[in-house]
């Protein structure tokens, strides 16, 4: 008798335990009120001429990780909304001119700190390409190298976009 409620302790104590794991797992994953915070306040930067200069509510952001390095893809809701096809377009040729040269300003003002992976691009600079790609209803940016220590950064920065834009692209 004494080992079956032992067991039912036991199984007790266990159910309890991975309720409250399982609770502190939730706590960390959801966005706490600094998050969202902090997150508006990402978008009200990105939003204004010295960021991305165009609106993120009317667009949606992608990040691509790819073997030889990956993808900032951004497009306009509407296809209707040329306006904003036209202010990513040439938000993106800027930013490649910009990333080519190992200029990371944009994203660092835009998240109000150096992006991991940032300083190791700038860095390697020229061991990466980065090339423009105008898609329908925006563009696109593709980097890529042959550099591993280059494609960690590269990974390491796109990892950081898909969490602070909260795209849900596979990191």
């Amino acid at each position: 008798m004494k080992s079956s409620h032992a067991a039912i302790f036991i199984a007790f104590v266990f159910a309890v335990c991975s309720a409250l794991a399982g609770a502190a797992r939730a706590q960390d994953s959801a966005p706490s009120k600094q998050d969202d915070h902090s997150h508006a306040d990402m978008v009200a930067r990105g939003n204004s001429a010295k960021g991305m200069a165009f609106d993120a509510a009317k667009t949606t952001h992608h990040f691509i990780l790819t073997d030889s390095g990956g993808q900032i893809d951004v497009a306009a809701n509407d296809s209707e909304d040329t306006a904003s096809r036209d202010e990513i377009r040439h938000h993106l040729q800027y930013i490649t001119q910009k990333f080519k040269a190992g200029d990371f300003d944009i994203p660092m003002f835009v998240h109000d700190q150096v992006p991991p992976g940032a300083p190791a691009m700038k860095r390697l600079s020229d061991s990466i390409e980065y090339n423009y790609v105008a898609t329908e209803r925006g563009g696109r940016v593709a980097i890529s190298t042959k550099n591993a220590e280059a494609l960690a950064a590269i990974h390491d920065f796109l990892r950081f976009q898909i969490r602070e834009h909260r795209t849900g692209d596979k990191p």
